[in-house]
């Protein structure tokens, strides 16, 4: 459900619950406010992380906690309440972007549970909010559920609810798009393989949100997605950065262009593609229990990990967005050189293509497969012991 306010409050469908959210909307300067009750598997994994978070401080308030990137830039935390309260929604949401309803089965009158963002310019904000904190959530069970049977304290409502979710995971995709054949004759090409290569990385489930980004390398000049841009949208989201700086073209565009540009200049790809797909981002995090507990970078391993680790023959590296001693352009493009994959630590999977997006996305594709199978293949041995 969405609420909208101009010159006066409007939504798009009545509902019991707008009684309420107008009451936030008096509460808080916004434009718009989204409302949602999540499909499976993400209604199931949240209601268990909420309810945890909310055992845990035994109070009508609690965090859910991730590590992956997207939370950690965007989000920070997940807040979480058990009441479909006005009140309560409005102090969350002056600190927050959204805010999560689970309510204890005492509450009446109210199915849970319930997602709420909102916007300060658009309604798109509210929605770009709602699927980051449905990715978020998804990484997190996934991950927790690994490092808890790892360490022997999965409990039997986390195996349970695993079980109850796997039917509901999209299928393994193997079938291959086809590609914009190059070499690109001119510049309106570039832009039409641009395009089409960030549709199909949404179409595959390789990216959620507006998170991801990509580029291709003609004639001097880097095109990229611009930051903040969905990749299924990008017409008219599209940068040309020149290589002598010779336009500004580069403050709008994505906030990896640092890490783009290295790349190509230490590898001499021409097309990169970056998402943020499920199971590469949660085996990025997975770590050994015994190193794990002596790891002297705890809550910095995303930037500081000294460990060199691999899926098959992939790179798992540290980093954060943008430039500076941990930025991923020092990072990710020494990575890029040796293979045309790497995994950046809690954050997405970044693929080379020496002429065209062919190479690059059917890489993105493997490596995510390869990380699926990987992930399910530990919970099978774990199961076994």
């Amino acid at each position: 459900m969405i609420g909208g306010l101009d010159d006066t409050l409007v939504w798009n469908r009545t509902a019991d619950e707008i009684s309420v959210l107008e009451d936030v909307f008096k509460g808080l300067n916004i434009n718009s406010l989204v409302f949602l009750r999540p499909k499976e598997p993400y209604a199931s994994l949240i209601r268990f992380l909420a309810e945890s978070a909310l055992k845990s401080t035994h109070k009508s308030f609690g965090l859910i906690q991730p590590k992956d990137c997207e939370t950690r830039t965007f989000l920070h935390d997940l807040p979480v309440i058990k009441e479909f309260n006005a009140e309560q929604i409005v102090r969350v949401l002056k600190k927050r972007k959204s805010v999560i309803i689970a309510p204890g089965k005492n509450i009446k009158n109210f199915k849970g549970p319930a997602i709420i963002a909102h916007g300060l310019v658009s309604p798109e904000q509210g929605f770009v909010t709602i699927s980051s904190v449905c990715f978020a959530s998804f990484i997190k069970f996934f991950t927790d559920y690994l490092d808890a049977f790892q360490t022997g304290v999965a409990t039997d409502d986390a195996h349970d609810l695993f079980d109850a979710v796997i039917p509901y995971l999209e299928p393994i995709q193997k079938k291959l798009p086809e590609f914009i054949p190059s070499p690109f004759p001119n510049e309106e090409t570039v832009y039409s393989a641009i395009i089409e290569a960030g549709q199909k990385i949404v179409e595959y489930g390789l990216v959620d949100s507006f998170f991801g980004n990509v580029s291709f390398f003609w004639n001097k000049t880097l095109y990229i997605s611009q930051t903040g841009s969905s990749l299924d949208e990008l017409r008219g989201c599209i940068d040309p950065v020149p290589l002598d700086n010779s336009t500004s073209a580069g403050i709008t565009a994505s906030s990896e262009l640092s890490a783009h540009l290295e790349t190509i200049s230490r590898t001499g790809c021409k097309a990169i593609l970056h998402g943020h797909p499920k199971f590469s981002v949660i085996l990025s995090m997975d770590c050994d229990p015994v190193e794990k507990a002596a790891c002297a970078f705890n809550e910095q391993c995303h930037i500081k990990c000294p460990k060199k680790r691999f899926v098959a023959s992939t790179p798992i590296v540290p980093g954060e967005v943008g430039t500076g001693p941990f930025g991923l352009c020092n990072t990710l493009p020494s990575a890029l050189e040796q293979t045309n994959s790497a995994i950046v630590y809690g954050h997405g999977l970044f693929t080379t293509g020496k002429n065209n997006f062919s190479e690059a996305f059917t890489t993105l594709l493997e490596v995510e497969n390869l990380c699926r199978n990987i992930y399910f293949k530990k919970i099978r041995l774990l199961r076994r012991t």
